[in-house]
């Protein structure tokens, strides 16, 4: 049901209730609702589909989903009917659906479209909840060396002895380096209830720690005041439904702010329709993004006037692993003019993929469409530029030192 609220029924809620965070509710849920509605064909929160088939209809089945919903028609310029020709006689066992589906796939080459088997897409679907399975840190790749940046407190890899700081060597007795943050990721997740080694450095020292993975509720959203006119928020993934609510309580908690930080770094995206939603917060008009659908057809999403509640200057941090949701987020702000961009240069996803629930229990993420930015630019394998380049150091790590945050604290002073 959409909500509608007239002049008269608001006025009745603020005699009721007195609450500015009530109205902050208020406006949100209906642009929500709104926002919804329109992006369905977009993105789409994991349905489990219950349906038993057999592995060759499994395969049929994830043959057309993609011959009639990928975003470019020509398949990566290739006959798309070879595939059930190669393949539709030859599936006995589900091992054998998964290799031809997962062959299928990556003749696309677009790394962003991929089959996920039942206990992966149960975890995408956990993750989209809100609940996580694997150990409980943030990762981040710097001069070539991948750190831990973060650790949740009470989470496996915390109560395993594991600091912010350390650095990761092995995952499972494989070396990792090199590898993208991406890459070591992939390593480390896995079943829930499984251990995972991980060959460490702290100072000079090496050490070896086992954790096992286990279920991790998590929230998004940190928020804080660094000064008493300048606000901080960072969203470590767009992937949660509650998201925009727990945006929503920390903005309302720093509204008494002249200033604010939105913090993007290390943010590798989620749900198109939370960045949506949250860009929003700060506009009041304007273009929020473009999106290209398979034949060409534009859908251009808009702020809306009653989306908007808060006006004052606004920083955004970015870096090189700022992807999809968050250069959705930090372009749309940057090309109204609503915010300025601190760091180094994003990932550059400008793709838009939808979850397919397949039967058995199985899934797919597949690119269904590619996005432009509010001034008509494609970010795919560019990246959004920062307003103001500035670097964060392998000694600034070491050091406990935040060059970017203390960029954006002296902007908005000098602003204010």
């Amino acid at each position: 049901m959409k909500l509608k609220l007239n002049k008269i029924q608001i006025k009745q809620f603020l005699i009721l209730f007195i609450s500015i965070f009530l109205l902050f509710l208020i406006t949100y849920k209906n642009f929500q609702i709104r926002q919804l509605n329109r992006i369905n064909d977009v993105s789409s929160i994991n349905i489990i589909n219950q349906k038993e088939v057999n592995p060759k209809q499994l395969f049929l089945e994830s043959w057309q989903i993609i011959k009639s919903n990928y975003y470019s028609k020509n398949l990566n310029k290739q006959n798309w009917a070879r595939w059930k020709k190669r393949y539709s006689n030859k599936i006995k066992t589900k091992e054998d659906a998964y290799v031809a589906i997962n062959t299928m796939l990556a003749s696309l080459n677009d790394p962003y479209s991929k089959f996920l088997s039942e206990e992966e897409f149960q975890e995408q679907s956990s993750a989209i909840n809100s609940k996580l399975y694997g150990i409980g840190i943030n990762i981040a790749s710097i001069s070539g060396k991948i750190y831990i940046v973060n650790v949740l407190e009470n989470a496996p890899a915390y109560n395993s002895g594991i600091r912010s700081g350390d650095i990761i060597l092995k995952v499972n007795s494989k070396d990792v380096n090199g590898q993208s943050i991406y890459q070591v990721a992939q390593l480390i997740r896995g079943n829930i209830n499984q251990v995972v080694n991980l060959e460490l450095l702290r100072g000079n020292e090496k050490f070896s720690s086992n954790v096992k993975r286990e279920e991790i509720k998590v929230k998004t959203i940190e928020y804080k005041k660094i000064s008493n006119d300048i606000g901080y928020i960072r969203i470590s993934s767009f992937i949660g439904v509650d998201t925009p609510r727990e945006f929503i309580i920390a903005l309302n908690r720093l509204k008494d702010t002249k200033g604010l930080i939105l913090d993007l770094r290390g943010n590798s995206g989620g749900l198109f329709q939370n960045a949506i939603v949250i860009s929003n917060l700060f506009m009041n008009e304007g273009t929020i993004v473009n999106v290209i659908a398979r034949q060409g057809k534009k859908n251009t999403y808009t702020a809306e006037h009653d989306g908007c509640i808060y006006n004052n200057p606004l920083v955004v941090l970015i870096d090189e692993n700022s992807a999809s949701a968050s250069e959705i987020l930090s372009s749309a702000l940057k090309d109204n003019k609503r915010a300025v961009l601190v760091g180094t240069k994003t990932y550059g996803k400008g793709l838009v993929q939808k979850v397919f629930a397949l039967p058995n229990k199985s899934g797919m993420n597949l690119t269904i469409a590619r996005y432009l930015t509010p001034k008509g630019a494609d970010i795919n394998k560019k990246g959004v530029e920062p307003d103001y380049i500035v670097n964060f150091k392998h000694s600034d790590f070491l050091t406990n030192n935040d060059p970017q945050l203390v960029f954006a604290k002296n902007y908005l002073e000098k602003k204010l």
